[in-house]
């Protein structure tokens, strides 16, 4: 019964992370006639990204999680963060 909550909580506790952080694009992308606020937008959710690794790491140390799942959280946010500095990197790309 223990590992099914604490697999439900990871599942929540990265829902909650990846919502935020698309949430901060999906703003983004309103702004996209705005490089400057488009690129401050995709920042913003880089930061909160980065922010998900630090409380995973948190959790890795706490023992709250093995080692395999924390590695499989840090993995999709390692993707994540990649896909938006490519996005911030060719804003020119992106904006109207």
């Amino acid at each position: 019964m223990r590992k099914v909550v604490e697999e439900v909580s990871w599942k929540t506790v990265e829902m909650v992370g990846a919502t935020q952080a698309m949430t901060r694009v999906q703003l983004g992308e309103r702004k996209r006639r705005y490089k400057a606020a488009f690129i401050a937008k995709l920042s913003d959710s880089e930061t909160e990204a980065s922010e998900m690794q630090c409380w995973l790491d948190f959790s890795l140390k706490a023992k709250f999680m093995t080692q395999i799942v924390y590695e499989g959280f840090d993995q999709r946010y390692e993707r994540i963060i990649a896909q938006l500095v490519t996005m911030i990197d060719g804003a020119d790309k992106w904006c109207r």
